[in-house]
């Protein structure tokens, strides 16, 4: 009788044999190949993804709640960043991948999504740490690189431990003696969990808008004592610097283009704070990147706004839209929906006219629609969606933007299923807004770009 060791190994040895042989393959090669092979490390293989796709808020002092910069840091969620990976959760990005290309979709490819599974399963080896690319620097908390100006709003701003907030300005002189070509800005909130969103507006110094407010100083709506400052608080025709949401990215425009600040201008920051349960202050900061040249095309924030609107109680994917055609020629450069907890979808579209040359609309009497970007909306990654491949659009062209509103039980974020739901400033109401950026000639300011010729 055979013993049970010898009979083992060399049952062993012929398994091995007949799967080194061409002819006597157990397995597929596929198979073999990733039994035999060398299972991802974090220094060789993860670390690189999640510095492209991971670290801009996975960092020290960056959005997230949990750096991912050292080993040490990352193997503990390492199932988690497997799961996280494979459901597409994470790193966020909400448009469908059917419906254009964009230059700052983060999404994994199915490569890099194997790696970190493999990763996770292999019981996250760390390796060999000269295998390590370089370490990004970065500047203090800012995703952009050290700003050439940072202005801060002087006063701290109270914050309640609970209770609504109004809407809070803040005027903040640039003091800038001649013009200034901005290239990259940030908005950096000290506290970015109080902050439902914040807007930079640009105000030159020949606008009439909050003209008698006080400068340097927190105010709202309801502390203004002259009426047209009261009801123009809300709504102005001064250029947007930036926006920023939850989610949202920082302006970064090629050379060939920038934001202007003329002279003499300020910066206006309009907040809306929500509260979270603890008395704080917040003193927000704009990061500015200077142009090193003049550009060729100066970007103007733009919006499609619809603030006339009733949501049904109940509603489970209730539409509300809004039109306008551009009044002069423009470059369309990127997206930025913006609602509230019950937003649910919210789409871009061209509405071409059945008189533009050459088109052959689907539906006789109906403009044909051309999607440019679709969105499942998140309200905590309010992100913005730039083209790869900015757009020319004629004047004339119709711009349309559709949202969808779940205003039903089946909302987890539903504040109130039996309320019917209008515009308002607090998150438990509702907006509607479609902003986009363009891009035009230098000379061309806001007011120039309306004027109809």
């Amino acid at each position: 009788m055979t013993q049970p060791g010898i009979g083992s190994g060399l049952l062993a040895i012929a398994l091995a044999t007949l799967l080194m042989t061409k002819e006597g393959l157990l397995f597929p090669r596929g198979q073999q190949e990733a039994r035999t092979k060398v299972p991802p490390t974090f220094y060789r293989d993860v670390l690189p993804i999640l510095q492209k796709s991971c670290q801009s808020c996975h960092r020290t002092g960056g959005i997230a709640p949990m750096a991912f910069e050292s080993y040490t840091q990352t193997r503990l969620y390492a199932v988690a960043i497997k799961t996280a990976a494979q459901q597409r959760s994470m790193p966020p990005w909400f448009a469908d991948s059917n419906i254009g290309k964009f230059s700052n979709d983060p999404s994994l490819s199915e490569e890099q999504i194997a790696a970190l599974a493999n990763w996770a399963d292999a019981q996250a080896p760390e390796g060999d740490r000269r295998d390590a690319p370089p370490k990004l620097q970065w500047s203090e908390n800012w995703t952009i690189s050290q700003p050439d100006l940072i202005l801060q709003m002087p006063r701290p701003v109270a914050l309640p431990a609970e209770g609504e907030v109004e809407y809070t300005y803040e005027i903040v002189p640039t003091g800038f003696h001649e013009d200034r070509w901005v290239q990259m800005a940030e908005i950096l909130p000290a506290l970015r969990g109080n902050v439902h969103h914040a807007v930079v507006y640009i105000r030159p110094p020949d606008s009439n808008w909050l003209r008698h407010a006080p400068v340097s100083v927190p105010f709202t709506a309801s502390t203004l004592t002259e009426q047209d400052d009261k009801r123009g608080a809300h709504w102005t025709d001064s250029d947007i610097l930036l926006v920023y949401a939850p989610g949202s990215s920082p302006d970064e425009w090629p050379s060939t283009m920038a934001k202007l600040i003329p002279a003499g201008s300020d910066l206006v920051f309009q907040m809306h704070y929500t509260t979270n349960g603890r008395a704080a202050e917040d003193r927000t900061r704009a990061g500015l990147i200077f142009s090193k040249k003049p550009p060729q095309q100066r970007v103007l924030t733009l919006q499609l706004t619809n603030d006339h609107f009733v949501i049904p109680p109940g509603a489970p994917d209730y539409r509300v839209e809004a039109r306008g055609t551009l009044p002069n020629d423009a470059v369309l450069l990127s997206f930025l929906p913006h609602m509230h907890l019950r937003g649910k979808r919210f789409e871009y579209n061209i509405l071409h006219s059945e008189k533009e040359p050459g088109r052959k609309p689907a539906t006789v009497g109906r403009p044909e629609r051309e999607t440019l970007l679709r969105v499942n909306y998140h309200f905590h990654w309010q992100m913005s969606y730039r083209l790869a491949e900015p757009r020319v659009l004629k004047a004339g062209t119709e711009l349309q933007a559709v949202a969808w509103f779940d205003n039903s039980r089946n909302n987890p974020h539903n504040p109130d299923a039996t309320a019917a739901v209008r515009w308002g400033d607090q998150t438990y109401e509702e907006m509607m807004v479609g902003f986009f950026d363009v891009a035009v000639a230098p000379s061309v300011d806001k007011k120039a770009f309306f004027i109809r010729h």
